[in-house]
């Protein structure tokens, strides 16, 4: 009886899983549709004459930021983290759907009888947890392709600058040449300087709304330019260089790592791979032992040194530099 009572709990779990996955996929769908729309964004609303200074509060109000780029939200990890993934709408509107949804999904798992703290703790995860991870995935993939765009836009500027331009006109280019990310943020960029702000204020701006820490050295070296002179074209030179060198050690040192994350996906998923298989072809293969009282306690002691396992085998081939 207590096996069966369990295939039937991991059957509730896997289609809460399922579930989720299929929430997840929804959210990666609209998430795509809205990247596609999003090209060029800042070209399509001029191209519609809409007025530069309407153009550029709506690309700031989209983002979950206030007409001056300041943030709305008093949670400010929380705006930061939205403005940062490049999602267009309002903040608010996010993360109630996904309250909704999580909601929904609570009630759905209680209609089918799944036991109340398994139904709740699905709802948290949706409600709270994934919308979280979503955010944090998108900014991570457009933090990646800002992170390939800088080093041409910085090469752009450079050729712009050194034929005479202004820096102005040589930001405007990159905003009119590049696809979206860096093609708006740029556009953003310009228009506030193009309406009255500093320029190292508009790039230290844009170094908040990005996350990307290249462009901090963007911002400080500009800030020195301004402050002490020298040449700007030399500088930003420089530093898509090492921009480039930097990619360029980051992917080797991900390619070489790559294998180490393999063999802890394997370690980690191999027991519990194996447990479900011997669950689903023999039931009774455990016999009376579910009915001992020191399984849950060994089983509960033996998760947490798997998963504190799993965290040094993250930690070992996860590198920050």
């Amino acid at each position: 009886m207590a096996t069966e009572q369990l295939v039937l709990y991991v059957i509730y779990a896997l289609a809460a899983a399922a579930a989720a996955m299929m929430v997840i996929a929804l959210g990666r769908l609209f998430e795509d549709r809205g990247a596609h729309r999003a090209i060029n964004r800042r070209l399509k609303r001029l191209a519609a004459d809409e007025h530069p200074q309407e153009t550029l509060a709506a690309l700031l109000t989209e983002r979950g930021l206030s007409v001056s780029g300041d943030y709305l939200m008093n949670i400010v990890w929380l705006n930061r983290l939205y403005v940062q993934s490049g999602r267009t709408g309002r903040p608010l509107t996010y993360f109630v759907t996904y309250a909704l949804v999580g909601t929904g999904l609570a009630l759905a798992l209680t209609f089918l009888r799944l036991p109340l703290p398994v139904a709740l703790l699905v709802g948290l995860v949706v409600a709270i947890i994934l919308p979280l991870v979503m955010l944090r995935r998108a900014r991570s993939a457009r933090i990646r392709k800002f992170e390939k765009q800088l080093p041409d836009a910085l090469d752009m500027i450079v050729r712009s600058l050194r034929a005479g331009h202004p820096t102005s006109v040589a930001v405007g280019l990159v905003a009119r040449e590049m696809p979206d990310p860096i093609g708006t943020e740029f556009g953003i960029v310009f228009d506030e300087v193009s309406f009255g702000s500093q320029l190292e204020t508009a790039i230290r701006k844009l170094a908040e709304r990005v996350g990307f820490e290249g462009l901090q050295l963007l911002s400080v070296g500009v800030g020195i330019q301004a402050k002490t002179g020298g040449n700007l074209a030399e500088i930003l030179g420089n530093l898509s260089a090492t921009l480039r060198e930097r990619h360029t050690l980051r992917l080797k040192v991900r390619s070489l790592a790559s294998e180490g994350k393999m063999s802890a996906i394997m370690m980690s998923l191999f027991p519990l791979v194996m447990f479900g298989i011997l669950l689903l072809i023999a039931p009774s293969y455990y016999g009376a032992v579910w009915d001992d009282p020191l399984v849950m306690p060994v089983f509960t002691v033996f998760g947490v040194w798997a998963l504190f396992g799993d965290f040094i085998m993250y930690r070992m081939v996860n590198f920050d530099f």
